[in-house]
């Protein structure tokens, strides 16, 4: 009897280095064909599971799954924010449904705790329903709030180390400006991701572990008030003329009218107004001892896809968690999730590579440590550069171009599997 099939799928939103799991997944599939069958890809994560869309990626020569290494975003097979909730019991069918029709006995989904949550569902069922299925989750999410907050289950995941560099980058060309500017523009407010958890925003110490800027770093875990932001800024322009704030795109400046996505989570940057104006207006409206106005940028989505500045650390990573996924598939079964650790008992920075059963991580948030936070609120302190910094890298990484243009994969996503199932609208789009 030929091996079962493989399906590999993302979920939630994309980063630098999700296609490089993607990539891990699918080598070490085909590395093994006495045990892994056709390798599928669900178009656009779950949905394409439950709309019976899956990409044949036997049609991709190995030359494009390689330049997987350098695709950044999830333009190769697609993502959702599709949630299998519990009262959805057809949807759940059909993935049972899909998964027979296609002799489908391994299933891969890349994606944070929503998308664990969908992986741990998923092999729940198949033990209920005695579906020959392994099911194993790959983590991803730039907010790196995935796993315990002892850092035990799960050091860090795959997508941060990249946003992270972009930041300590991003920060440190905008006080080069704003060092040459501040005669004009004083006060620079930076907004950056993070609906409630801080790794993001406290990545901007990263470009300045010296502490030798006049940065202030606003998470929202600190809990601080848009007044005493004002008060902090003032004390900062009256002792040096300038002053960068890096706001938390979740920091509490009131109603901004949010829009939220279909895992429920806020979409400021689709909000009617964003945090960084809020911020901008209130500190034009106070009286600042230098002339001048402060002024505020908000880079959106680049933080997740600009190649460029991928960590190649991340790179790596995201590379070796993927392929120590499809082990996990082989030696240890359904329900787990592949995990990156850190050993601390060295001074160097290293990592291996383990697993955790999906029900410990599935759907559940790690904060940002308290303990990482300054005193007064406004910084991060010296234990969270220690653990951020092996993360960012020392290179850039090297990128294929032609004709001066970065050059992408090219999966061929016309390349269906035939259907064999009836047409099916997943339960959340019914009217």
């Amino acid at each position: 009897m030929p091996p079962l099939n493989v399906v590999v799928a993302q979920s939630g939103g994309p980063t630098c280095v999700i296609n490089n799991s993607l990539r891990g997944i699918i080598e070490g599939c085909r590395a093994r064909p006495d045990a892994f069958g056709t390798v599928f890809a669900g178009r656009f994560g779950i949905e394409g599971v439950l709309k019976e869309e899956l990409i044949d990626l036997s049609a991709t020569p190995d030359q494009e799954i390689s330049l997987l290494r350098t695709t950044p975003a999830a333009g190769s097979i697609g993502t959702c924010r599709y949630k299998l909730k519990p009262e959805q019991t057809d949807d759940f069918a059909r993935v049972v449904e899909v998964f027979k029709a296609h002799r489908v006995g391994y299933f891969f989904y890349i994606g944070g705790n929503d998308s664990q949550d969908t992986a741990y569902k998923v092999s729940e069922i198949a033990r209920q329903q005695g579906l020959d299925l392994v099911a194993v989750g790959v983590p991803k999410t730039i907010d790196n709030d995935l796993g315990d907050p002892e850092f035990t289950l799960l050091d860090h995941s795959p997508g941060y180390g990249s946003v992270a560099r972009y930041m300590a980058q991003y920060v440190r060309q905008a006080n080069e400006e704003n060092a040459g500017s501040c005669p004009a523009d004083p006060v620079l407010v930076v907004q950056a991701m993070g609906r409630k958890i801080g790794f993001i925003p406290a990545a901007a110490r990263l470009a300045d572990p010296g502490r030798e800027m006049p940065l202030q770093i606003y998470l929202a875990e600190a809990g601080l008030t848009l007044e005493r932001l004002g008060e902090n800024v003032i004390k900062q322009l009256e002792r040096d003329g300038r002053c960068i704030v890096v706001v938390s795109e979740g920091f509490d400046v009131g109603e901004l009218g949010v829009v939220r996505d279909t895992f429920g989570h806020a979409q400021f940057s689709a909000s009617q107004v964003t945090v960084a104006q809020v911020v901008v207006n209130y500190i034009n409206s106070l009286k600042l001892p230098v002339p001048g106005k402060a002024r505020g940028q908000v880079p959106g989505t680049d933080w997740r896809n600009a190649i460029a500045y991928a960590s190649t650390v991340d790179l790596d990573e995201a590379y070796g968690v993927g392929r120590h996924a499809v082990e996990i598939a082989l030696t240890d079964g359904n329900g787990f999730m592949a995990t990156i650790l850190r050993d601390r008992s060295r001074s160097s920075y290293n990592v291996s590579f383990d697993k955790v059963p999906l029900k410990l991580v599935a759907a559940k948030d790690r904060e940002f440590p308290k303990a990482w936070l300054s005193s007064d609120g406004t910084d991060v302190t010296d234990e969270y550069v220690q653990y951020a910094r092996p993360l960012i890298g020392e290179d850039w990484v090297s990128v294929p171009m032609v004709d001066g243009l970065v050059r992408f994969a090219r999966i061929n996503t016309k390349a269906l599997a035939p259907r064999k199932l009836a047409p099916y609208v997943p339960q959340t789009y019914r009217k």
